[in-house]
């Protein structure tokens, strides 16, 4: 019964299943042509973030993983200038309108919308399809399942071709989809992320200069994500308050030192010296920052040169100060960590993503994963009544085109 559970207990990424894919668009109801050959497919992953939470909008530095969980749309070029596009989960039926594209609705389709119209104020050529979404990201989880959805979107768009810019270019146009159109003041992190993931790779990216390098992650070593079942709703959430804070805090430190442009240029010997200038709140938020920052350069030394107890000593200290100087935790989330810290085999569990609920990032020994998946199945049961979502992902490529269906008939 044990192994029972724990085979259900975790899920494992898996290949974009092309064919049932091709199969949902033919059964969607939508107008498309009859030669599977002609469907194409694209995909973009989700991602992880290591180490280095909130820091991408403090111009500083952060450590994710692109991975095996994302989003696909199967889809049908067309020559007018019109999107429909159906959830595969919900069947929800997304219609946009690219001579139009209008403001924005407060769904999903937002995603997609403001993409559009993002791509169009970078003056790139875009065109019309009909298709279906299909997602393996957890709703609401802070695995990027929004920036999943613009890069996915930006390769329908180009017709299942690379977007004409500089791959940068395009992280940053889907940052302004979000930004601007969608409301939320994210960093770049995310599309950064999507766009340049590599197999078996974290990518550090310094989020002023926009610098980045691939960092390999250790042998032996499993990722493992696990989703409290408490949705992240990032843009009714205060993630703009923590962006504003931060910039109140920059901004009174720069008045003792006017090199300080965010809080990416503030040493702990320089906040110390401001904190008489600060509200509580103000420095707690400043306090993080200039301490996360300092931890993802830890990383990746720890991470070069295989240093295991270190890796959990950074992910232990960055959930601490996320939980009591950046206040994002949850009590669910702190409940994973918890257990995830008891469980043998664990190098070291922190909360990943924006926060306010979502998911926690795990580093357990590869001979350790079944039994860490019963621990966190019955632990975190015990201390929240509910059962939490656990999945164990790769490092893997960014967006791309599949490879397209077969020929045949779609009907």
């Amino acid at each position: 019964m044990v192994g029972y559970a724990v085979a259900m207990a975790i899920t494992r990424g898996a290949a974009v299943d092309v064919d049932r894919l091709v199969d949902a668009l033919a059964h969607s109801g939508l107008a498309v042509g009859s030669d599977r050959a002609d469907v194409r497919v694209v995909h973009a992953p989700g991602r992880v973030n290591l180490i280095g939470e909130h820091t991408d909008y403090n111009d500083g530095f952060v450590l994710p993983a692109a991975i095996d969980l994302g989003v696909s749309i199967a889809f049908w070029p067309t020559e007018d200038r019109r999107i429909e596009l159906i959830s595969a989960e919900s069947g929800e039926l997304a219609a946009i309108d690219l001579e139009d594209i209008g403001p924005r609705r407060g769904t999903w389709a937002d995603y997609i919308a403001g993409t559009a119209w993002a791509m169009v104020e970078a003056g790139l050529p875009i065109s019309g399809f009909r298709g279906v979404l299909d997602s393996t990201l957890p709703a609401g989880a802070g695995l990027s399942s929004s920036a999943a959805i613009e890069l996915a979107a930006a390769w329908a768009l180009s017709r299942g071709d690379e977007p004409a810019m500089d791959p940068m270019r395009l992280a940053q146009t889907a940052q302004h989809a979000e930004n601007a159109y969608v409301g939320v003041r994210c960093g770049l992190m995310d599309q950064f992320a999507v766009v340049f993931g590599r197999v078996g790779h974290a990518q550090v990216l310094d989020c002023r200069s926009l610098e980045h390098r691939p960092v390999a992650l250790p042998a032996g070593v499993a990722l493992i994500v696990c989703h409290t079942g408490q949705p992240r709703r990032l843009a009714t959430s205060e993630f703009n308050t923590r962006r504003q804070e931060c910039e109140r805090a920059a901004a009174e430190i720069a008045r003792l030192d006017d090199r300080v442009r965010a809080l990416r240029d503030v040493s702990p010997e320089l906040l110390e010296r401001s904190r008489p200038r600060l509200d509580a709140t103000a420095f707690r938020r400043a306090r993080h920052v200039v301490g996360e920052n300092g931890r993802v350069m830890s990383m990746i030394s720890a991470l070069e040169r295989g240093d295991i107890p270190a890796i959990g000593q950074l992910l232990a200290a960055s959930h601490a100060s996320l939980r009591d100087d950046f206040e994002v935790s949850s009590h669910e989330l702190d409940a994973l960590v918890e257990v995830a810290t008891m469980a043998p085999g664990t190098i070291g569990a922190r909360m990943t993503g924006a926060g306010f609920g979502g998911c926690t990032i795990n580093l357990v020994h590869d001979d350790a994963v079944d039994g860490f998946g019963a621990a966190m199945l019955a632990g975190y049961r015990d201390r929240t009544g509910l059962v939490p979502g656990v999945f164990m992902v790769r490092a893997v490529d960014g967006a791309h085109r599949v490879a397209d269906a077969k020929g045949g008939s779609v009907a």
